[in-house]
């Protein structure tokens, strides 16, 4: 894997590689990146990569190879500017409703001691020279976070802020600019090569771990929200510094968006109501003149935060109002549910990224793409694809470089195997005898099989399910009929706490929904068991996906498979994945989704799964769950 990136950089072609957990994939993308002679980008997913690789991988690496002459062994990690405390929001205060400033000692409650704890977290950061990032605070809520940070629109900027000499995002990016290296994550990738932002220091090439991730999360990033509190919000935090009625133009338009939403369907718009088109145009247009009310800011004079962060989040409404007015076949936009708790709210979402990413990501730099899980229905071409990768660009294996268009993306995958003999380490069970799974959630017959599975694995049972309802259902089941084991469900307690539990006594069971599905690592006898209630497609109703299905239908090709078969077997694939960690991992997989073995779309997503020794034989299964577990 080394070599391969090492020749993707030299001849500039992208590069696909499939590396199983246990390869040691990050050693595989990190030597040749500090061999590279100009700047490399590394972008993960989760947060828990991100600290796998600053944390172990690289302090390990350049400890190896940091004396070696010519080798420039620095590193950074670069993160979204709301990703650090702000020092003018820390002694300055937060912006109220009316936009007043206020301190943490004037707010109430809880939410206040926690705020003065998260800034004398910040004052002590600052003092000894230290990140300042999110992750390193005392625990806290996104609500009280926000106290001490701002979004880029929010930040006065450097040259204007009082304390621009010590920001620690001004920090972050100065480090990143002397680096070798710049760890970051798929967001703030996408940010600044899709959406041209200028987020990170000039590159040369970018490795993008957990790609399997990078579609979903570049549309995230894509992503607008709208409704009508933080219309609102922005006119209260407006009317101060407006003179005319521009602010006041702009909470009537709120009002009649809250109108026009309350009556709109929830789920995708093939149509735009009218009532809601027109409220869109009129938050658009208050927005904008708003904007243009805002006094300029003399020169010489000390910016105004509160005002700078108003006209922020004016500008923020106006510019998701406009692209929201425009119509555009190119986004979907929709309206969600709404609880008793959280209003609806009004989404748009780019239809396809692809585009996007071929033209601004893979046609300026060299991208070397790896994961776990690249190769669905056991090929490269549907992740390929999604990032804007042509079939017809792929370079055979071994396949001297050759000549293409100036517009061609040439590219390779590589599948470098795995360490794990998963035929004989795993047994891939499908419970064929079960019903087809139905829309009220797990039938008797599921609990049942759950519940059997679980005694014979006697506990060591990681549960996932397609829905939480599931989930808690399983648990209550097993819990009942299985009263000296412990069951848990997610939801009960936070995830790490989940977890470490898990992880502590064999004789577990952890159950729960997506979560669950990626990024956790139980090795050992653990997991010995791990339970998925239903091929996890899509929801018919979901409004991308739904779109996304419909566009591949109507460009001749087959919505189903390209959207929620793809989609399905990446999960399965994932899923699947939490069971062997380790050369000495045993276990079963068990899917009690007959359709696995009776469809015709099976063969596809079994092809995504490691190739673990299959069966649909119950019995077979039980005595291998019991051999394992001491009991047989």
């Amino acid at each position: 894997m080394a070599e391969a990136v090492a020749d993707a950089f030299a001849d500039r072609e992208h590069l696909l590689v499939q590396a199983g957990t246990g390869t040691g994939k990050s050693l595989g993308y990190l030597v040749p990146a500090l061999l590279h002679d100009q700047r490399v980008v590394i972008a993960t997913a989760t947060l828990a990569l991100q600290h796998q690789l600053v944390e172990r991988d690289l302090p390990r690496l350049v400890k190896a190879v940091g004396t070696v002459p010519g080798v420039d062994a620095s590193y950074a990690v670069l993160k979204g500017r709301s990703n650090y405390a702000c020092l003018h929001r820390v002694r300055e205060g937060a912006p109220d409703d009316q936009g007043q400033l206020i301190q943490a000692e004037d707010a109430m409650g809880a939410m206040g001691r926690k705020v003065l704890e998260l800034r004398e977290w910040a004052e002590k950061a600052a003092e000894d020279r230290k990140t300042g990032e999110r992750d390193d605070a005392p625990r806290h809520t996104d609500k009280e976070w926000r106290q001490v940070s701002v979004s880029a629109r929010e930040c006065l900027g450097a040259a204007k802020c009082p304390f621009g000499e010590e920001c620690f995002a001004e920090r972050a990016k100065e480090k990143a600019q002397k680096s070798h290296l710049i760890v970051t994550n798929h967001s703030l990738l996408a940010i600044d090569a899709v959406e041209g932002i200028p987020m990170i220091p000039d590159y040369d090439a970018v490795v993008i771990d957990e790609a399997h991730e990078l579609a979903a999360r570049v549309t995230q990033a894509a992503t607008d929200e709208l409704w009508a509190a933080e219309v609102e919000r922005a006119a209260r935090r407006s009317i101060r510094h407006v003179e005319g009625e521009e602010a006041e133009d702009l909470a009537d338009a709120a009002d009649a968006l809250r109108a026009a939403v309350t009556d709109a369907p929830a789920g995708r718009f093939e149509q735009v109501p009218e009532a809601l088109a027109d409220a869109l145009v009129l938050v658009r247009d208050a927005a904008r003149a708003c904007v243009g009310a805002f006094p300029k800011a003399e020169s010489g004079s000390e910016p105004d935060a509160a005002m700078t962060q108003a006209k922020g989040m004016v500008q923020e409404v106006l510019t998701t109002a406009e692209r929201m007015a425009a119509n555009s076949e190119a986004d979907v936009l929709w309206r969600t549910e709404g609880t008793d708790r959280i209003p609806p709210i009004l989404c748009i979402a780019p239809l396809q990224v692809w585009a996007q990413m071929r033209d601004k990501l893979l046609s300026d730099n060299t991208v070397v793409l790896t994961s776990a899980t690249l190769m669905l229905g056991g090929d490269f071409a549907t992740v390929a694809g999604s990032v804007g990768l042509k079939p017809s660009e792929r370079v055979a294996p071994e396949a001297p470089r050759q000549e293409w268009p100036d517009d061609a993306q040439p590219w390779r995958g590589l599948d470098v195997g795995s360490p794990f003999d998963y035929a004989k380490q795993g047994i891939l069970y499908v419970a064929r005898h079960l019903p087809p799974p139905g829309r009220d959630g797990l039938g008797p017959a599921q609990l049942d099989e759950i519940t059997e599975l679980v005694d014979q694995a006697d506990g060591r049972t990681l549960g996932l399910f397609s829905s939480r309802r599931a989930a808690e259902a399983a648990a209550e089941h097993v819990r009942k009929a299985l009263p000296h084991l412990t069951t848990l469900a997610q939801g009960e307690a936070q995830l790490p706490e989940l977890a470490r539990q898990f992880l502590e006594d064999p004789h577990t069971c952890l159950f729960g929904t997506l979560g669950l599905w990626q990024g956790l690592d139980v090795p050992g006898d653990t997991c010995q068991l791990v339970i998925i209630d239903r091929i996890p497609f899509p929801r018919p109703d979901d409004p991308l996906m739904s779109a996304r299905q419909k566009a591949a239908d109507q460009a001749g090709g087959n919505g189903f498979m390209q959207v929620a078969a793809t989609h399905a077997a990446l999960l399965l694939a994932q899923g699947a994945g939490r069971l062997i960690r380790t050369t000495s991992d045993r276990g079963v997989v068990a899917v009690l989704d007959p359709r696995l073995a009776t469809a015709r779309y099976g063969s596809f997503l079994k092809a995504s799964l490691p190739p673990m020794w299959p069966t649909n034989d119950p019995k077979v299964v039980r005595q291998a769950l019991g051999r394992l577990s001491g009991r047989a």
